[in-house]
């Protein structure tokens, strides 16, 4: 055990007014850790996707019937509610759990020596996030699972996975200048790949809103929309980007592109047939509810690949230059990014 220092009234005062800089004056995390904790956060991130979807599929999704209370009388799930409302709040106490590990992220990226901004305010970016994601999960059950709220509420939750890839990749690189791997070709293509993931990813929320699944055993609400012609639209929409895959990674053999690029490129394509088996057999097997659930798992996945296949198309250099910590002094949070 290392000495520990003495806690003394100055640094109790300095550590209340801003208690990240406070840390970050007497630790240094090591790079690995630092990847560890971004990575904590976007496992979190999918992790939360899924039982949400687990809560859907069960019938769960008014098992507690208020908001941000269980019951009206009751912060927490009571034994006449049943498994339906431990399944719910279960799925609201691991919002705190995500909190948590996006909090030691924010906490890992702002004591890493150099500083880098960017990165902490990434971090900040997913918490703000899972905070709207939050006000807006309770929402959801206010309006009695209107389909339109919950179709934002996995969309959002998607912008969230978005920022920890993100926050994730800017861990394994520095903070030199972007340099593109590839010509302005080759990203033109990737990025109409990402319009069209999002589309797919947009689609499939209208595909879950229109069909059998409305997330509670009573009427709920759905949108009034063939289920079938809008699962048939999202289908196509897959084999574009299945397309679109298989074409860029053609393009990045002819031009001789890296192996990063390739690699993700690769990989995406992988996760986009795993994808599409089970998306095919749960239509044709009248969407099993474990089938389901492993889509949207596999939505997650697909995303995330197809955000590693863009990053993958530029490098950006380790620098020397340490960027100055934030004054001591700073009260607010948001001034401590």
């Amino acid at each position: 055990m290392g000495h520990v220092p003495n806690l003394t009234p100055a640094d109790a005062a300095a550590a209340v007014r801003n208690p990240l800089a406070f840390i970050a004056a007497r630790w240094t995390p090591d790079p690995r850790t630092v990847r560890r904790a971004a990575l904590a956060a976007l496992v979190m991130s999918v992790v939360i996707v899924v039982t949400g979807g687990a809560v859907r599929l069960t019938g769960s999704g008014l098992g507690c019937p208020t908001w941000p209370k269980c019951t009206d009388d009751s912060l927490t799930t009571t034994s006449a509610m049943g498994v339906h409302g431990v399944i719910e709040f279960g799925n609201r106490m691991l919002t705190y759990v995500l909190c948590a590990a996006v909090g030691w992220a924010i906490i890992a990226a702002r004591s890493e020596k150099p500083y880098r901004r960017s990165l902490t305010r990434l971090g900040w970016a997913q918490f703000w996030v899972v905070m709207g994601n939050a006000i807006l999960g309770g929402i959801v059950v206010l309006v009695g699972l209107n389909p339109y709220t919950v179709a934002a509420h996995f969309l959002l939750s998607t912008a969230l996975i978005a920022v920890a890839t993100v926050m994730w990749q800017r861990t394994r690189e520095g903070d030199g200048e972007s340099r593109p791997l590839v010509g302005k070709s080759v990203q033109q293509l990737v990025w109409f790949l990402v319009a069209a993931s999002v589309l797919l990813i947009a689609v499939g929320t209208v595909v879950t809103g229109s069909g059998p699944h409305a997330g509670d055993s009573s009427e709920v609400e759905r949108m009034p929309l063939d289920w079938e012609t809008v699962s048939k639209l999202h289908a196509v929409l897959a084999w574009i980007v299945v397309t679109l895959t298989f074409a860029l990674w053609f393009v990045l053999k002819a031009v001789d592109a890296p192996k990063g690029p390739l690699h993700r490129t690769r990989d995406l394509f992988l996760v986009l047939l795993a994808q599409g088996v089970i998306g095919y057999v749960q239509y044709f097997t009248d969407l099993p509810e474990i089938l389901v659930g492993l889509h949207m798992f596999g939505s997650c996945l697909v995303w995330i690949a197809v955000l590693r296949v863009l990053l993958a198309l530029r490098e950006r250099p380790q620098t020397d230059t340490e960027v100055p910590l934030p004054a001591q002094a700073t009260s607010s949070l948001s001034a401590g990014i």
